[in-house]
């Protein structure tokens, strides 16, 4: 099962990667703009309760304080960490 419908993904490209404006998304596909803005609002929904579940950002954000932390200390043993995070 998709994350998100193809309509929602469509949407999303359109505004975030594309740089449309809601009524652009809205007059392209024929919608109104609220209709637009709702599938943005869940898409945002959706994407922050796959991270709440994923930890993504989190996990990126540990993996950088220990290569950081690497970096600065020149212990290359750290990096063993990192080996650990991705298990």
């Amino acid at each position: 099962k998709s994350l998100l419908t193809d309509k929602q993904v469509l949407y999303f490209e359109r505004y975030y990667r594309e740089d449309f404006s809601l009524q652009e998304i809205a007059e392209l596909y024929h919608v109104s703009r609220n209709a637009v803005y709702d599938h943005l609002k869940k898409v945002e929904e959706h994407l922050y309760d796959y991270e709440n579940k994923l930890k993504l950002f989190e996990s990126r954000e540990l993996r950088l304080k220990v290569i950081d932390q690497a970096i600065k200390d020149h212990d290359l043993s750290l990096l063993k960490h990192l080996r650990k995070l991705d298990e």
